[in-house]
């Protein structure tokens, strides 16, 4: 490969150079505590809201969320008003915890979880949506809820 790029013209190892060089800053300025945040932050945000939209009050289950789980929804091997309080308070904590940063890795994985049941039944085409919760569970399992997070202050990895 070093043998190539001893053969490229000057002007384009000037341009390598100076494009690895944007890329250097890149690296520094979007690192791992910047990706991680916004990635909590994203997962956070559209599970918590979808949540909210199925409680009255704090946490109050409402029957919408069960017509949901009865009519639309319809996870098997669940009763749809045992699968609505899980899937509600699972929408209030996990998001929560991601957003705190704490036992982030786990938190990522529930949602993870919960992505691909909705993916697999409820929602099959909607992959291109249930891909980008997906990577965003995935970064946050794999690389954990970095340095601006509660975990790193309490030791967990």
């Amino acid at each position: 490969m070093q043998e190539l790029a001893a053969t490229l013209p000057a002007a384009a190892t000037g341009a390598r150079a100076a494009w690895n060089r944007v890329a250097d800053a890149l690296d520094a300025l979007v690192g791992h505590a910047l990706l991680a945040l916004c990635s909590r932050l994203a997962l956070a945000a559209v599970f918590f809201l979808s949540g909210r939209t199925k409680v009255d009050g704090l946490l109050t289950v409402n029957e919408g969320a069960y017509a949901l789980f009865r009519e639309e929804y319809k996870v098997p091997l669940l009763p749809p008003e045992i699968a609505a309080h899980l899937a509600t308070y699972a929408e209030h904590l996990l998001p929560l915890l991601l957003v705190l940063g704490l036992f982030t890795r786990l938190s990522a994985l529930g949602l993870l979880g919960m992505t691909a049941v909705i993916q697999v039944f409820v929602y099959p085409d909607a992959w291109p949506t249930h891909l980008t919760w997906a990577t965003a569970a995935l970064y946050l399992a794999g690389r954990g809820g970095g340095p601006l997070a509660l975990d790193r202050i309490a030791g967990i990895r």
